[in-house]
């Protein structure tokens, strides 16, 4: 049986978390002591120094040569189990779909384990648990968050190509992307210039657009002048740019570039998309021009402008290649969408689409300040713990003075976040409901199945149990919301998830210790 000692040394432990969370949110919307603007500065410290310091103080005073491998497999195989049986459902269901599967993997398998879960499991398990933990934030850092990346990135990749290439994917051999593009979230306007080559295959270029450049619709490149869609107002940037803080800001790995540009068009009520228009993507079909003539198509929201290359005689002269550009932006269907993905009949090449999501998953970490922490880190604590070198104290004060903070900062910047949102619930009752079943019921119950599994018994047990009952992590949210992929539902778990996970942990403490 679990004492009140028991009880008093976990709320102890716990409760000062949500004191920052509370003071952060009642500086904001009781008090008015912070604007916006002020919290968006707050939030950028927090994930450029504060939280990054804290990754690397945890990860670098961690021995990696003592990592119980048992429990790591325990943890890896509850994921790789979601993300068969979720994959599998989305491929044979006719109610399953990528941006759904992308969505309760999140919630069921990725929980906020550096900020909630050190401090909490040593409390209830001890400083051993406390390493336990550190272990499973190296893999989910390194790992995990990489391969959620992926996922979203090859979210973007299909939609790119079933809108700009939906009957001649197949014949695409190749991807080049200029280097001012990082992502494909589609919140930039981007083109694509695809040339034909002696072989008849496409080989594809994929750029930013003028109006992405230069905010106006005016220019050319590579003989078009493309113009934007009407589906983003002018003063759409503005509003996102005064909203898109907090957590949104916390191990970011858009953090370097500022607020996301526009904002989510996900509705409150977080309904089963079943039309592109959901994602503000509209499929069009290119067409190959080898005349000199403009080819121009109108549609009810844009109007787009394509220019051939030069006149039939250049044309012959080249002899081995033509192009098309096209802009990635609200053109009318004219392929099938169902769930917010194309639902294409063809695809480039495996590898093909495989090296050109690789490229952007590539972009998007190296503008990850946690992704340096995290590597360098690790890299520091395979170095000392072999040959028993300790970090010199100056640089170990510099690091500590900043890593301190961390914790309580990113409690903080949460804090702000919650007062800044209109609603606590912003994807209604009901999925809400569901979203909260997924992160506490059934993470925690695949969990204690994988661990079983893999002989896990005793206090590795309970430990691992716990810990896939915490809250909801804020990454899975800051993806989310960058990819447009029900983030009022990510956000509801964070939030809401974070003001029901005390009692919600210590109830499984309790009856696991019965």
């Amino acid at each position: 049986m679990i004492s009140w000692h028991d009880l008093y040394t976990v709320i102890t432990a716990v409760f000062p978390l949500y004191v920052a969370m509370i003071l952060a949110y009642g500086s904001v919307r009781w008090w008015k002591i912070f604007t916006p603007e002020q919290c968006s500065g707050i939030d950028r410290f927090v994930a450029i120094f504060a939280v990054p310091s804290l990754s690397f103080h945890f990860i670098s005073t961690n021995n990696p040569y003592e990592m119980n491998f048992r429990f790591i497999a325990a943890d890896t195989l509850q994921k790789i189990i979601m993300l068969v049986v979720l994959g599998l459902w989305a491929k044979l269901s006719k109610k399953g779909n990528l941006d759904w599967m992308i969505t309760i993997f999140s919630l069921s398998t990725l929980p906020n384990t550096l900020v909630m879960g050190i401090p909490l499991l040593i409390a209830m398990y001890g400083d051993y648990s406390g390493s336990l933990m550190v272990q499973v934030v190296v893999l989910q850092c390194i790992v995990w968050y990489t391969l959620l990346l992926f996922l979203f990135e090859f979210r973007g990749a299909k939609m790119l190509i079933m809108e700009q290439f939906p009957e001649t994917a197949a014949s695409i051999v190749s991807f080049k992307v200029d280097s001012d593009v990082v992502s494909l979230d589609g919140h930039e306007f981007l083109e694509t210039d695809a040339e034909i080559g002696n072989d008849g295959k496409l080989h594809v270029t994929v750029r930013k657009s003028n109006s992405s450049r230069r905010g106006l619709g005016l220019g050319s490149i590579s003989g078009m002048t493309p113009r934007p869609s009407n589906l983003t107002r002018d003063g759409d940037n503005d509003f996102y740019s005064m909203t898109n803080f907090g957590p949104g800001e916390v191990y970011s790995a858009q953090s370097s570039r500022g607020p996301s540009p526009r904002p989510s068009n996900v509705e409150e009520n977080c309904a089963l998309p079943v039309a592109a228009s959901r994602l503000g993507f509209h499929p069009a079909q290119p067409e190959i021009s080898s005349t000199g003539k403009n080819e121009e198509f109108i549609g009810d929201t844009m109007s787009l402008t394509r220019a051939g290359r030069g006149d039939d005689e250049e044309t012959e002269k080249k002899g081995h290649t033509r192009s098309v550009s096209s802009s990635s932006s609200g053109l009318h269907p004219k392929v099938p969408m169902e769930h917010g993905i194309g639902t294409e009949k063809i695809m480039p090449p495996t590898s093909v689409v495989t090296r050109l999501i690789l490229i952007m998953v590539w972009r998007k970490l190296i503008r990850n300040p946690n992704t340096y922490s995290s590597l360098i880190g690790l890299s520091w604590a395979l170095v000392s713990y072999r040959w028993d070198i300790t970090m010199p104290k100056i640089v170990d004060k510099s690091i500590s003075i900043i890593s301190d903070a961390g914790l309580g900062m990113a409690m903080f910047s949460l804090g702000l976040f919650m007062a800044l949102q209109p609603k606590i619930i912003a994807c209604g009752n009901s999925v809400a409901t569901y979203a909260m079943a997924v992160r506490f019921l059934t993470g925690p119950a695949v969990m204690a199945a994988a661990s079983v599994a893999v002989g896990l018994r005793g206090t590795l047990l309970r430990v691992a149990i716990v810990q896939a009952a915490l809250p909801q992590g804020i990454v899975p949210f800051v993806f989310a919301k960058e990819y447009n992929v029900y983030p009022a539902i990510l956000s509801t778990a964070v939030i809401f998830g974070m003001l029901i996970a005390l009692p919600i942990t210590l109830m499984y403490y309790i009856i696991l210790r019965l």
